[in-house]
């Protein structure tokens, strides 16, 4: 399948994209780059300087909303994708109505809490709507550790030990390196039987 098979394919395709973080906001950018027609973006924070060391934003666009931050350089980008940008605190009920409609959601939570509500409220009541999450990204080097696990619906890309803490703090080759596993991991779902 060449590149403009691939980008027919895919621009009729809806992901949602929970947090606009350091795998959000990049696996949203990849998404868009490969032709994903339209993405639903969802995050209540605004872009802030310990950000940039491993999220797609820019120097100008600290105290920007991220979705609207993240929305701008998806135009700029590819100005055919289209995205919805929710400025939301994400809960179980705004997830399933946002993100129903989807072909696939990720999850690109910062906390670990926010994860857990998410995987559970897409298995309760989504069952079958495929789930990429991103789980181990802190740190550098060890790039063996990092991998995709499919379990049924769910996809964990991350070597599903590493916590973010001080000593351990999310820097953009990891992160980047999940976030992109995430999107490589849409597309195979997207394209798969396409």
């Amino acid at each position: 399948m060449n590149f403009q098979q691939i980008k027919d394919k895919l621009k009729n395709k809806k992901v949602g994209i929970a947090g606009c973080g350091g795998l959000g906001s990049n696996c949203a950018v990849a998404l868009a780059r490969v032709g994903v027609g339209h993405l639903v973006l969802a995050d209540f924070d605004v872009v802030e300087e310990s950000n940039l060391n491993r999220q797609y934003y820019f120097q100008q666009q600290i105290g920007l909303k991220k979705v609207e931050a993240l929305k701008e350089n998806i135009r700029l980008i590819n100005p055919d994708v289209k995205v919805e940008a929710h400025d939301i605190f994400l809960e179980a009920a705004s997830i399933v109505a946002l993100f129903k409609d989807c072909d696939v959601i990720v999850e690109a939570f910062d906390k670990a809490e926010m994860k857990l509500m998410m995987i559970e409220t897409i298995c309760e009541k989504l069952p079958e709507k495929p789930l990429v999450v991103g789980l181990g990204m802190a740190g550098w080097g060890d790039n063996e550790s990092i991998h995709c696990r499919n379990a049924d619906h769910l996809f964990i890309c991350g070597d599903e030990v590493k916590e973010i803490s001080e000593d351990l703090p999310p820097l953009a080759p990891r992160v980047g390196i999940v976030a992109h596993m995430q999107a490589n991991t849409v597309l195979e779902i997207l394209l798969k039987n396409a």
